[in-house]
């Protein structure tokens, strides 16, 4: 074993203690661009420090903005500009995040004059940016010059700022399209209105994206129907609250309620409440009828196994959830029967082809493994030992390092390798400290 694999190391006893989560990756990507967006300094608190929203605060100082940082503290200050962009030309690196790639084209939308150079990471230049950059380039908002390939990163842009009237955006590939063109639309110079093509996939997302809106000082009705938000422009952000608490990240909580699951015992989540924004939040009661018992307060949430349940596998629609289909696809070969996942299709255009790549993994364990373009169908069948490619995904490596945890051989050997654990940086660069941490406890 090299340096860049890591042997897991099963649990041989329940697990006992308190999971302290980092903050939202889609929350705190979000509250940035937000805050850059009012006037007058933001405090964030509870922020995720990660490959992808650090990602995020250098592209805004990079476009001028004054973003002060205390990591110690998981504070963030963004000084806002009141809808303008500081910098009129700036060369932007977005790196391989998908949220601060399709954020920061919309947010440059809104500046008059504008001309900025964006490059990406090498993952990225692999992910779509056409049905952004063709919404904002047929309202005359951008016009755009592609170094490369056309639709895919890098490009450079000609803003003129964001004008009203109609904008139509294909949902079905990504949700973070309709959350890019959501987060500048009140600041339109007109009435503008959004209209979904397409099945829209990852709605808690666009959900999401609407309560940020509101809760950053977007006074004005947002009007939904049939697929259209309606906004009414000319508006600004006027954010009261002195600071914005980031709730926990309800996809990281996946990984740990799954350990629940496999090795038993029980995990307290501090700041995790019953009233999560993130629909990610809906795993926990998907699976806990597998065998979990889960209580939810206003400040925790409290996830211990159930005396011995039969753990059945299950058909579900992943659409709404789809960054926690890993998790359970992980676990499904500990499931008596197959389980089918479905509502996958968009995430082969994410971190990698991610049900080509689950399939491929679970197959190196053995397993049985049917999949379509939008499902996945798994048969269990006897584990084998494994080294895991997470094919530079961190949600793959977090979530067969769970599997991994499980005491396949009863002694507490080692039978899954995880190559490339540093991929998890992207999001939750302590998972891997956190899992050790509750074994040796």
């Amino acid at each position: 074993m090299n340096d860049n694999e890591l042997a897991i190391t099963p649990f041989q006893s329940a697990v006992s203690g308190t999971v302290r989560l980092p903050g939202s990756k889609s929350i705190t990507a979000r509250a940035l661009v937000l805050a850059a967006l009012c006037a007058g300094p933001v405090r964030l608190k509870n922020v995720l420090f990660s490959d992808d929203t650090v990602g995020m605060m250098n592209c805004l100082e990079q476009l001028g903005f004054q973003v002060d940082r205390d990591e110690a503290n998981l504070t963030v200050t963004v000084y806002g500009q009141g809808g303008d962009i500081p910098h009129s030309t700036a060369e932007v690196n977005v790196g391989n995040g998908g949220t601060v790639a399709r954020f920061i084209p919309a947010l440059l939308a809104l500046k008059k004059g504008g001309s900025y150079k964006l490059t990406a990471g090498e993952a990225m230049t692999k992910r779509p940016m056409s049905p952004l950059l063709g919404a904002l380039e047929s309202a005359g908002a951008i016009s755009v010059t592609y170094d490369g390939e056309v639709g895919y990163y890098p490009f450079s842009i000609q803003t003129n700022g964001l004008p009203g009237g109609k904008l139509k955006i294909d949902a079905s590939r990504s949700g973070q399209f309709v959350s890019a063109l959501m987060l500048v639309a009140p600041l339109a110079e007109g009435p503008l209105s959004i209209q979904l093509a397409g099945e829209a996939v990852s709605k808690p997302f666009i959900t999401l994206t609407e309560k940020m809106i509101h809760e950053f000082g977007y006074s004005s009705q947002i009007s939904s129907s049939d697929n259209v938000y309606d906004f009414s422009g000319n508006g600004h952000y006027s954010f009261k609250g002195g600071e914005y608490a980031i709730e926990p990240d309800a996809t990281a909580a996946s990984y740990f309620i799954a350990l629940v699951l496999l090795v038993g015992g029980r995990i307290i989540f501090p700041g995790m409440s019953s009233r999560m924004k993130q629909g990610d939040a809906a795993f926990v009661n998907l699976i806990k009828s597998l065998g979990l018992e889960v209580k939810m307060s206003e400040d925790s949430w409290v996830v211990q196994q159930k005396i011995q349940t039969a753990m059945i596998g299950m058909e579900h629609n992943f659409s709404e959830i789809s960054d926690t289909f890993l998790t359970f696809a992980a676990i499904a070969p500990l499931l008596k029967g197959y389980s089918c996942i479905t509502g996958i299709g968009h995430t082969r255009h994410q971190e990698c082809d991610r049900v080509k790549c689950v399939a491929q993994e679970l197959r190196k364990l053995g397993q049985e493994v049917h999949e379509t373009e939008a499902t996945l169908e798994i048969h269990p069948k006897p584990l084998q030992p494994a080294v895991i490619d997470p094919h530079g995904d961190h949600r793959i490596a977090m979530s067969f390092a769970v599997l991994g945890s499980y005491n396949f051989n009863g002694d507490g050997s080692s039978w899954i390798t995880i190559k490339d654990p540093g991929c998890c940086s992207k999001t939750f660069p302590k998972f891997f400290d956190i899992l050790e941490n509750l074994r040796i406890q």
